[in-house]
């Protein structure tokens, strides 16, 4: 079977529909973004496409047979991811008060946090595999594949750029600064709660 437009197109409906939705990734680049500035915000969206088009690739090769037959790799991941959401929860609350620092974040380390906060999701590998499964059929070609994983990534670092290139501005930033200490511990209560469910759910 060969890709189509049309499952491309439907792909990327549901693709934007997710990344729009509120979550630890939207918040995650937003605090980077307003804290760090535009660079710091492009490069976490890197780190966050890169790592979500990772999932995709994952599970077009099939990786949630692996999660079914050996439970615990997906227990693994959650675990761990759940554990760096809530650290991240931590330090955001713990320096809510402090005020924004001139030094700006390295790019390398702002790519590492955004595929570090999207690898420890291994649900959004099982996310993709779902909309995969409905979208796309079955025994796609590496052609085709290499095609839909390149799309996601694009499409997701396109969606952050444009996010990052509306937070850095001058209003925004005046705005995050003078509210940060209340922005900060929402985020932290938002961020600390999506890692306590990854912990607790089954």
């Amino acid at each position: 079977m060969s890709l189509t437009l049309a499952e491309l197109v439907a792909f990327n409906g549901v693709l934007l529909a997710a990344l729009l939705s509120p979550g630890a990734a939207m918040l995650f680049i937003t605090k980077a973004t307003v804290t760090g500035g535009r660079v710091a915000g492009i490069a976490t969206g890197l780190g966050l496409g890169t790592a979500a088009a990772m999932w995709t690739l994952a599970a077009l090769l099939g990786l949630e047979v692996v999660f079914n037959i050996f439970p615990w790799t997906y227990t693994a991941l959650k675990i761990g991811g759940a554990i760096y959401l809530i650290w991240i929860a931590v330090q955001t609350w713990r320096h809510a008060r402090a005020p924004l620092g001139d030094a700006p974040t390295p790019r390398g380390r702002a790519v590492l946090s955004g595929m570090l906060l999207n690898f420890g999701n291994p649900k959004s590998m099982l996310f993709a595999a779902a909309v995969i499964v409905v979208v796309f059929p079955q025994g796609l070609a590496a052609a085709d594949i290499a095609v839909i994983v390149m799309n996601h990534w694009l499409l997701e670092l396109a969606f952050y750029t444009a996010l990052a290139l509306a937070l850095s501005t001058p209003h925004i930033r005046r705005g995050y600064v003078s509210l940060k200490p209340i922005f900060d511990r929402i985020a932290a209560t938002l961020l600390g709660a999506l890692g306590l469910r990854l912990i607790l759910e089954r």
